[in-house]
């Protein structure tokens, strides 16, 4: 965690964790709150679709995650492109104003369709902010510990939206669905707002830095200095890049059963006749093992490689899906639960990582912006596959696909993706920009 300045420029930009401890802070817990706006939904919505609004059809249901996925999907190709172009900042703070309507209009919905239009909103907010804090904290350490640095990133994130998750189940337990649980959702977007208006600092500068840190490297290769249009990067991304396209794939699928858990999760454990305050253990059980050892695996990954720590987090996220179909019982379920978490920390702040390494730092931002477009696509695709799956064959049959899915999207992995990280690395990547 050295610091890395520029030779003989004078600059005050410094790169590294320990360098920029201070704001690296300060963006964990913005990301934290970003992470609670999303855990408020975790463990109550799907239950007030079925018993307020009396919803029989799971794909109706599910439609709450339909919109938010694909708004949050292409909110993220935005706030990479356009942080690219006037900072980092603007784009957090926008996307904060954008929350606070969230939770005030989930409390005072009439209609099922003011919950979905919340959603269009909180996918907004999710994507411009969870997007920008990736962005910046990537900027402030430099290339040396991206593992960790991701790692801090989703801990905070993922912690917040478990905490989130089983507080609201717990109040809806002792009170109502609606609106008590809504009442903390107004609290996190005002203090993350006020963080990021106030408190936050500008970080495109030091991703300026290291473009030219790069650029008096004398192993850089021709063209990757060049800015390439968001057509291009979309292209190498998606496709060209064998590593960056089986990003994009693990992290479709990794967010395509991510949603099923969220949508049909706390539909299955009720139908089993669990009551809510164990549905919101079980819900926040999950995201609560995959946030506290995302600063483990994080870190593993800047030591042993990225490739197969992302394609065994596939597989095993795929047995648990399946144990969590198959299983009758409650500690059966928790278990599952905690493999489900494992595997998903394996696999999520490596992706990030391992997108970090192959794209330069010029257009870094608009790569993990594409890449966060096809894995939150992944959110709208696993709710409209487990609804349509559900509604013709029934809870356990959708969630029983969408884990031989994930095993195939680790296959995919295995196959297609050669090492990122540079001391690893023993098959070079194709020129991105021929």
């Amino acid at each position: 965690m050295a610091a890395q300045g520029l030779a003989g420029s004078g600059s005050s930009v410094r790169l590294g964790l320990r360098e920029n401890a201070a704001q690296f802070s300060l963006l964990v817990l913005v990301n934290a709150f970003v992470g609670a706006m999303a855990g408020l939904e975790r463990t109550v919505l799907p239950l007030i679709a079925e018993r307020d609004f009396n919803l029989a059809s799971k794909t109706a249901i599910l439609s709450f995650i339909v919109s938010f996925g694909v708004v949050k999907a292409l909110s993220n190709l935005l706030a990479g492109r356009i942080s690219d172009r006037i900072g980092r900042k603007r784009v957090l703070v926008v996307g904060w104003l954008i929350g606070i309507p969230v939770p005030l209009l989930v409390m005072m919905a009439p209609t099922w369709d003011w919950i979905v239009a919340a959603n269009v909103l909180l996918g907004i907010n999710q994507g411009l902010c969870w997007s920008t804090t990736i962005i910046m904290k990537i900027d402030l350490v430099g290339p040396a510990r991206r593992g960790l640095a991701m790692g801090l990133n989703e801990f905070a994130g993922y912690i917040a939206v478990a905490i989130s998750a089983f507080v609201t189940g717990y109040i809806a337990s002792a009170y109502a669905l609606r609106p008590h649980p809504f009442y903390l959702g107004i609290a996190f977007a005002l203090l993350g707002f006020i963080l990021s208006a106030f408190f936050v600092k500008e970080t495109h500068g030091h991703a300026k830095h290291e473009a030219l840190l790069v650029k008096q490297d004398t192993r850089e290769s021709p063209g990757e200095s060049e800015k390439p249009s968001l057509g291009r990067v979309l292209l190498i991304t998606s496709w060209r890049d064998r590593s960056l396209f089986s990003c994009s794939q693990a992290g479709m699928i990794n967010n395509l059963n991510d949603g099923m858990a969220w949508g049909l999760f706390p539909l299955f454990f009720a139908a089993a006749g669990l009551e809510v305050e164990r549905i919101g253990m079980l819900a926040a059980v999950y995201p609560a093992t995959w946030g506290l050892l995302q600063i483990w695996t994080g870190t593993l990954s800047d030591r042993v490689g990225r490739k197969w720590l992302i394609a065994v987090g596939m597989w095993v996220q795929a047995v648990a899906i399946c144990i969590i179909a198959a299983a009758q019982g409650f500690f059966l379920w928790l278990v599952a639960s905690v493999l489900l978490g494992v595997g998903t920390a394996m696999v999520y702040p490596t992706l990030l990582a391992a997108v970090s390494d192959v794209a330069p730092p010029q257009w870094r931002a608009s790569a993990v912006g594409v890449y966060r477009l096809w894995r939150d696509g992944g959110y709208a695709l696993g709710a409209l596959l487990a609804g349509i799956v559900a509604d013709r064959f029934g809870l356990s049959a959708a969630i029983f696909v969408v884990g031989g899915i994930t095993f195939i999207s680790g296959a995919i992995t295995a196959l297609f993706m050669y090492e990122t990280l540079s001391a690893k690395r023993r098959v070079a990547s194709v020129h991105l920009l021929k």
